[in-house]
């Protein structure tokens, strides 16, 4: 099923094989893609006056963490969802202070667009950098 208004999401992979398989994968389910490298071409996608309506970013790079070009993205786009991927054990330790969304490399398509559906149809979740409350 395809979304009834296109969602333009932005990913980042440095690993250009699986950039373009995850770009392929997201068209054929509807959603308009961006795809960058690296941390200097998700700026400049960001800097379009296209809304960029989920990050979906490799933890790992050689230029940058996901995290922190999340944090970067946030600041023209605050609204944007955000979902890191890593194939690296305990990928997922280091986006659980920022209630960021999180999935494990390697995913199947079926897993991956029904992941990003998820997020974009839930509530946010994220938190404050500065805590991780488990109370809430």
């Amino acid at each position: 099923m395809l979304p009834s208004i296109s969602k333009t999401i932005l990913v980042v992979e440095d690993n250009v094989p699986l950039l373009g398989l995850v770009q392929t994968i997201l068209e054929e389910a509807g959603f308009t893609v961006l795809a960058a490298t690296t941390a200097d071409d998700a700026v400049r996608h960001a800097r379009q006056p296209k809304t960029i309506d989920l990050l979906l970013s490799d933890v790992m790079m050689p230029d940058v963490s996901g995290p922190n070009l999340a944090l970067k993205l946030k600041e023209f786009w605050p609204a944007m969802r955000v979902i890191l991927m890593s194939g690296y054990p305990g990928g997922e330790i280091l986006v659980l202070n920022y209630g960021w969304h999180f999935i494990r490399k390697p995913f199947v398509a079926v897993q991956l667009v029904a992941k990003i559906k998820e997020v974009l149809d839930g509530d946010t979740r994220e938190q404050s950098t500065d805590r991780f409350d488990t109370r809430k």
